[in-house]
């Protein structure tokens, strides 16, 4: 069966129309922001509580894994990341879910071969290409103060 392009240019036109652009960059832009402002408040609280600079630099990335942890778990952060897109992509959330995620998709193999073997099938290779980069960056560093 033979399909011109003319044919195969309108059926795909029709199977994946064009975002509206500006609308999402809006919502990114909102829902990120939220997110980050989130984070900030977290901080606020954790200093007023009389939490000293170090317990705050731990305590607030470590309450904004475990809600997105939480969240990702009962299918939540992914309906935010519909609408969010991008915006949901802030790094720490952004990485909590992407570890959360595929062990939760995979349970149902069981914790080995399953939960444990897919929980880094998305974050894997950002933490191996981050590790890289920071000690190829780090040489350089070291190299140009020497």
């Amino acid at each position: 069966m033979s399909i011109s392009k003319s044919d195969y240019s309108k059926m795909t036109d029709k199977a994946s129309p064009n975002s509206p652009i500006i609308l999402n960059c809006i919502k990114a832009f909102v829902i990120g922001g939220g997110l980050c402002t989130f984070a900030q408040i977290l901080n606020f609280v954790f200093e007023k509580a009389g939490l000293r600079e170090n317990e705050v630099r731990l305590a607030t990335p470590s309450v904004v894994i475990i809600i997105t942890a939480i969240l990702t778990g009962l299918g939540v952060y992914d309906k935010i990341a519909r609408h969010a897109g991008a915006g949901t992509i802030v790094p720490i959330s952004g990485f909590a879910n992407s570890v959360v995620a595929p062990a939760l998709e995979f349970q149902h193999e069981g914790y080995i071969l399953g939960t444990a073997a897919q929980m880094f099938s998305i974050a894997g290779p950002v933490i191996v290409y981050s590790t890289a980069a920071s000690v190829v960056y780090g040489l350089i560093y070291y190299l140009a103060t020497k």
